[in-house]
C-alpha cells in the first residue's frame, strides 16, 4: 500500500521542524548553559589580582577561606586556570572575600587584605599558603587565629608581621573586608566558591567542572 503524498510531505515536515527545534535548543544550551548573567561583570578595582590588568577576561573567585569547596578549587581549579590563561594575559583573576562562616572568616579576610595592603606581592602567597593551612578533617574545628596568621606570615618573604598583627588587631583594613560584603549583596552571593567570567555567573554544576569554565572563557574569548 502506497503512501500518500500529502502523509509522506507532512512528516518530512515535521522532522525538519523537530531538527531544527533540536539545533536551537542545542545552540541556546551552549551559549547560556554557563550560569547567570549580570550587566557587567564585578569590578577588580582595588581587589587583589593575578594576571594582565588590561587582560580581555575577568574571573573573580567569591570565597571564604574557611570553605572546604575554595581549599579544592584553590589547590585543583585555579593552577589549572592560571596555566592556561592567567600566565598568557587572557585572564586576569581576583578574589573577593565572603564570610559566611562568622569570626573565623572574618579574621583570615582581614589578614589578607591587610597582607595586600602592605605588600601586594605577598598576597598571592599568604593566600595560598592559608587555604594550605585549612585541616582536611574537622571543617567545624577552629583554626583561622592570630597565631596561625602569624605562623603563616612569618614564612612568607615580603611580609613585616610584627606591623601585620599590629594592623589585624587594630582593624585598619577593615573597611575592605566590608567592601567585599558590599559586592557580595549586589551580585547575591549565596554559596562559595561562586565563579565569574565577566559578568557570568557560573552554575554551581561548573565551578569545578574546568571543561566548563575553559568554554566560558574561551566564549568570552571569541574562540
Amino acid at each position: 500500500m502506497k503512501k500518500s503524498p500529502l502523509k509522506v510531505i507532512v512528516t518530512i515536515t515535521l522532522i525538519v521542524v523537530a531538527l531544527l527545534v533540536l539545533l536551537v535548543v542545542l545552540v541556546n544550551r551552549d551559549s547560556e548553559s554557563f550560569g547567570i548573567e549580570f550587566d557587567e561583570a564585578p569590578s577588580t578595582e582595588g581587589q587583589p589580582t593575578d594576571g594582565e590588568a588590561d587582560a580581555p577576561v575577568t574571573v573573580v573567585e567569591f570565597g571564604d577561606f574557611k570553605c572546604p569547596g575554595c581549599k579544592a578549587w584553590d589547590e585543583n581549579i585555579f593552577p589549572q586556570l592560571q596555566e592556561d590563561y592567567i600566565d598568557n594575559g587572557d585572564v586576569q583573576y581576583s578574589f573577593v572575600n565572603v564570610l559566611f562562616h562568622g569570626e573565623e572568616s572574618r579574621l583570615a579576610s582581614l589578614a589578607a587584605e591587610t597582607v595586600y595592603a602592605q605588600n601586594p606581592e605577598a598576597y598571592w602567597d599568604f593566600h595560598h599558603a592559608l587555604f594550605s593551612e585549612q585541616p582536611d578533617g574537622n571543617q567545624q574545628a577552629a583554626w583561622v587565629t592570630m597565631d596561625k596568621i602569624e605562623e603563616v606570615a612569618d614564612g612568607i618573604e615580603g611580609i613585616d608581621t610584627e606591623a601585620l598583627m599590629e594592623d589585624i588587631e587594630a582593624d585598619t583594613y577593615m573597611d575592605e573586608v566590608e567592601r567585599d560584603e558590599e559586592m557580595i549583596d549586589a551580585f547575591n552571593v549565596e554559596s562559595t566558591p561562586t565563579i565569574m567570567v565577566n559578568g557570568v555567573m557560573i552554575d554551581d554544576e561548573g565551578t569545578f567542572d574546568y571543561e566548563t569554565i575553559q568554554q566560558a572563557i574561551d566564549a568570552e574569548l571569541g574562540e
